[in-house]
């Protein structure tokens, strides 16, 4: 199948990060594209504004008349109407994940995998490559603020995409090169254990043609693989280091070091993403950007001219004699320690209160103690209502199941709908909104309510014609 000829296409779930990054490349191609979401939101209506037909009601009447090629994503149920009429009826059914697959045995595919940074580090190393005047194509599970989008055309036969392992999607790819950050067991409802989910990212790693960059704590090594090129990275220690990492103003500084080159000696370089992780995410994107062709100098460039990915840490207000807010994707216990380690080496000794909204019920009930770990770290949290996805409840599992094992004195449960009159009650210093699920559309309210806190009623300055006129009366 050749996908550049196909005229038109049909997305069933198409607002989905990932889903809406491949219907505005089919857009870009020049088809027509339309598709189905279960809720308008933002991304749904700026999909429509770039030319695209969208509905929100499961409706085979309103499916189009002519279709080449439909896609969908897992996270659509069993019982969806139009997809299951879509498949009786005889259409062209692919999974996003397949059509993925067709895009990177075609093209010189960078595969980002892990169970977390896969967002951040795809879009750090799409911006040096297009700053060093690689013109990538990219598809990213986030809005880079660099592009507006989540994704990015490129004229060049080099494709920057993410190897999402929810659903075993990335068994799907055969990557050129090949970034693993990280292999945190997660999706314990599509995988059996921890050695099943580990193994799967084995045979991943199996499918890349010529270089992998893996984290050096990783439980995978060049013994699996021999023909490729293995690079490992990490904080002082692996091929390729980070060190002296240190907060310099807002930005993180820190050295890159190469332990193959002679006598290495560290670039040092500043970033615009703080914690110690988005620097492993940068120092993964550097390598491949490096091992592209890319000079020093774009990289140091590229680094300070990286302004960041929506709901990725997003520095919404920063006021150093009023209140911080933040706002970041983490999901899972790993992500949210180290969204809140980066806080507390940003912010120092701030008071930090944090909102998190367990996503998914089956991810609450397996990692609902170290969630609550994770969340001790706080001085104050405040736990929504459990985001469902794609799942039913499960029976008992509710997010009191985390907060009666936090040991944090300052803990609190509200719903969605009674958040903002919650946090008008708190001393607010340095807030923190966590999660993946729709906390996200509260983020302008809850930063409205920020700027009311941080306002500052401006004082008059009395004029130089008002000096002069009292002047004048004496």
């Amino acid at each position: 199948m050749k996908l550049e000829e196909l005229q038109h296409i049909y997305f069933v779930g198409i607002g989905g990060i990932g889903m809406s990054a491949l219907a505005r490349y089919f857009n870009h191609l020049g088809a027509t594209v339309s598709g189905y979401d279960r809720v308008e939101t933002d991304l749904t209506q700026k999909l429509v504004e770039e030319g695209m037909s969208i509905h929100y009601e499961d409706d085979i009447q309103q499916l189009p008349t002519t279709i080449d090629l439909v896609v969908y994503t897992p996270a659509i149920p069993d019982d969806h109407q139009e997809l299951n009429h879509l498949k009786a009826a005889g259409y062209t059914v692919m999974k996003r994940a397949a059509v993925l697959g067709l895009i990177s045995k075609n093209r010189k595919t960078i595969a980002v995998a892990g169970t977390h940074g896969k967002t951040t580090t795809s879009a750090i190393l799409t911006h040096i490559l297009k700053e060093g005047g690689i013109d990538c194509t990219a598809f990213l599970g986030g809005i880079a603020e660099n592009f507006g989008s989540n994704f990015v055309a490129g004229e060049s036969d080099w494709v920057v995409m993410e190897a999402d392992e929810f659903d075993r999607s990335f068994l799907h790819l055969e990557p050129t090169i090949a970034i693993i950050t990280s292999m945190d067991a997660d999706h314990l409802d599509i995988y059996k254990n921890k050695e099943e989910f580990e193994q799967t990212f084995l045979e991943f790693a199996g499918q890349v043609k010529k270089s992998i960059y893996c984290q050096a704590n990783l439980p995978i090594d060049s013994q699996y693989n021999l023909r490729v090129e293995w690079n490992t990275y990490g904080m002082d220690r692996g091929v390729l280091q980070a060190v002296n990492i240190r907060p310099i103003g807002l930005n993180f500084g820190f050295g890159y070091l190469n332990t193959l080159q002679r006598n290495p000696r560290p670039v040092e370089l500043q970033f615009t993403l703080p914690g110690s992780h988005n620097v492993m995410n940068a120092v993964a994107a550097i390598g491949v950007a490096k091992k592209l062709g890319c000079s020093d100098k774009t990289i140091k460039n590229a680094l300070l001219s990286f302004k960041g990915i929506k709901r990725r840490f997003e520095l919404l207000e920063a006021k150093e004699r009023g209140v911080v807010y933040i706002d970041d994707y983490a999901h899972h216990p790993t992500e949210l320690i180290a969204a809140i380690g980066a806080v507390r080496m940003l912010c120092g000794n701030r008071k930090v209160t944090g909102v998190f909204q367990p996503h998914l019920y089956s991810r609450t009930q397996d990692f609902s103690e170290e969630f609550a770990i994770a969340l001790d770290q706080l001085d104050e949290a405040i736990i929504l209502d459990i985001y469902p996805a794609r799942e039913l409840p499960i029976e008992g599992v509710t997010s009191r199941l985390i907060l009666d094992k936090m040991k944090l004195k300052h803990k609190e449960l509200t719903s969605k709908k009674d958040l903002i009159k919650v946090l008008r009650t708190k001393q607010l210093d340095v807030l923190i909104t966590l999660g993946a699920g729709d906390i996200g559309v509260l983020v302008d309210e809850v930063h409205q309510l920020v700027k009311e806190l941080n306002y500052v009623e401006p004082v008059e300055e009395e004029t130089d014609t008002a000096k002069d006129d009292s002047e004048q009366e004496f």
